[in-house]
């Protein structure tokens, strides 16, 4: 089992590649980055931009073109997770987990909440009694918040902030080490919003937990996680601690980004970034560094070379300007 701190999971040049039609569109292109156990890393960005796609890779919910993820498991081995088999995959399955976008498609109707919580259960300990079975259904419907009481009603008698407590404690039934959360409080209003959020810190505490956070609310992001990447058209574009990428953001992309969240103070006041134009077409994207077309300090070696993810201030950043940016702009700490 990894120590508290330790390295759990190593996301190597992930890449998805959707083809159709002759056309081959590249959804997440070479993302890596390392979790550390107990750790919550943020992941952002506009609609489209390749997160959520990430997310469903690292599960293996889809399949990845290219890369690794190579993650330890509880017996302290490290594996290749994209590489198992059904077979050699199946032990270590329960192990990395996921809370769905919708809490209502991703429940079966049909199902009741005791059902839907046990299922795990069943596809991996199918000899399990069922009142031990039930037991466990009930003591982690406990810690979701859920009154154990309606475990027999079905997903379309509970709130949307209920039905996201079903699916959380679907994924934790199993004990898993990593959850990867997708959009797991956008559906939801924003008082709910918080309750959700802070039960996910409660049971990181208390259950060990390492998150893999995706979102688009950057608000949310900044209060749940310890790192945070940005990603703009499939690219990891800049990385780093959240303290440090919300009070000096490194990469253009950020900054706009950043400039965009409501300050709940009328004395401060910040410069607004918009973007201009659309996301370029990901099935055609633009030469050099892909966010060139929408940048205020694009220059003519940002139309034609690529820039690599590099380290500038302790964090990784991927702009040919990285050094200049970080001398301006507005105090984002004060938010």
């Amino acid at each position: 089992m990894a120590d508290k701190g330790e390295v759990i999971l190593k996301v190597k040049n992930v890449s998805k590649v959707f083809s159709s039609k002759g056309i081959n569109v590249r959804a997440v292109t070479n993302v890596s980055f390392d979790v550390k156990k107990g750790e919550t890393i943020g992941i952002v960005g506009e609609s489209g931009c390749g997160k959520t796609t990430l997310g469903r890779c690292i599960v293996r919910a889809i399949e990845a073109s290219e890369g690794e993820v190579l993650y330890k498991t509880l017996e302290g081995r490290e594996v290749n997770f994209l590489t198992l088999d059904k077979k050699q995959m199946k032990p270590i399955r329960k192990e990395i987990q996921m809370i769905f976008q919708d809490p209502y498609s991703s429940l079966d109707p049909r199902m009741t909440v005791l059902d839907i919580v046990a299922e795990p259960i069943r596809a991996n300990y199918p000899k399990m009694p069922k009142k031990e079975r039930e037991e466990l259904v009930k003591d982690i419907a406990e810690k979701v918040g859920l009154n154990t009481t309606y475990l027999m009603r079905y997903p379309h008698a509970f709130s949307g902030g209920q039905r996201q407590r079903i699916g959380i404690a679907r994924a934790l039934i199993l004990k898993p080490q990593v959850i990867v959360c997708d959009e797991a409080v956008s559906a939801l209003d924003v008082s709910i919003q918080a309750q959700i959020i802070n039960l996910l810190k409660d049971l990181q505490r208390e259950m060990d937990l390492t998150y893999i956070f995706i979102s688009h609310d950057l608000s949310v992001v900044e209060h749940i996680s310890d790192k945070v990447g940005v990603m703009y058209l499939g690219r990891m574009v800049e990385f780093g601690e959240t303290e440090k990428l919300f009070s000096s953001p490194r990469h253009p992309y950020t900054e706009a980004l950043l400039s965009a969240v409501p300050v709940a103070d009328p004395d401060v006041k910040m410069e607004r970034i918009p973007l201009q134009g659309e996301i370029p077409n990901p099935a055609n994207p633009p030469s050099g560094c892909y966010f060139h077309t929408r940048c205020r300090y694009c220059t003519k070696k940002c139309t034609e070379v690529a820039p690599e993810l590099t380290e500038v201030d302790g964090r990784m950043v991927a702009c040919h300007r990285a050094e200049e940016l970080s001398l301006r702009g507005f105090d984002y700490s004060k938010m």
